[in-house]
């Protein structure tokens, strides 16, 4: 028929597709975090002086509020969750579900070093030059790839979750 309701086995389960995404972007987030705490920590650094430069990247006004490390760390979550369900979207779109598996976590590691770069050597030098100082690049770049590896592992886990519910990857994609 016409108007009639589509067959709800037929579609993807949108919910877990950016579930997936998310909790991907707060795993990497937060292992960002922990990376640039243990770098702070190692080499005398303040990682709140990092929380307080992504205050100062976004909300320039508000740098001078009691609350700037604590925004800081919100803000970064809140864009790792952006760029958990991007990342997600774009590899499940480009990749086919048939290459070996050990190609996705490449390719998301990947696409996390395209994004560092295009941060630290356009968009932030554009918006807050300072921000780009506050560690290394090398301890920078190590943060994004453990943002991908961190990543992948729950694409993978919630993947083979996935499987035991009788889903696999290929539903997951088309969506």
């Amino acid at each position: 028929m016409l108007f009639s309701k589509p067959n709800k086995s037929s579609l993807p389960d949108v919910s877990k597709f950016w579930s997936t995404g998310a909790i991907a972007g707060l795993a990497g987030g937060a292992a960002e975090i922990l990376w640039i705490a243990i770098y702070a920590n190692l080499s005398g650094g303040e990682a709140s002086a990092v929380a307080r430069g992504v205050t100062q990247t976004v909300f320039p006004q508000l740098i001078t509020s009691g609350a700037t490390v604590p925004l800081g760390i919100a803000i970064h979550l809140g864009l790792a969750i952006v760029l958990g369900i991007a990342i997600f979207v774009l590899v499940r779109s480009i990749l086919p579900p048939t290459l070996p598996p050990a190609v996705e976590p490449v390719v998301v590691v990947g696409l996390l070093v395209g994004v560092w770069t295009l941060n630290f050597f356009i968009i932030l030098p554009a918006l807050n030059p300072a921000f780009v100082t506050l560690v290394p690049y090398t301890t920078s770049l190590i943060s994004k790839v453990l943002f991908g590896a961190a990543a992948a592992l729950v694409f993978k886990f919630l993947d083979s979750t996935s499987h035991a519910d009788g889903k696999n990857r290929k539903e997951i994609k088309h969506v």
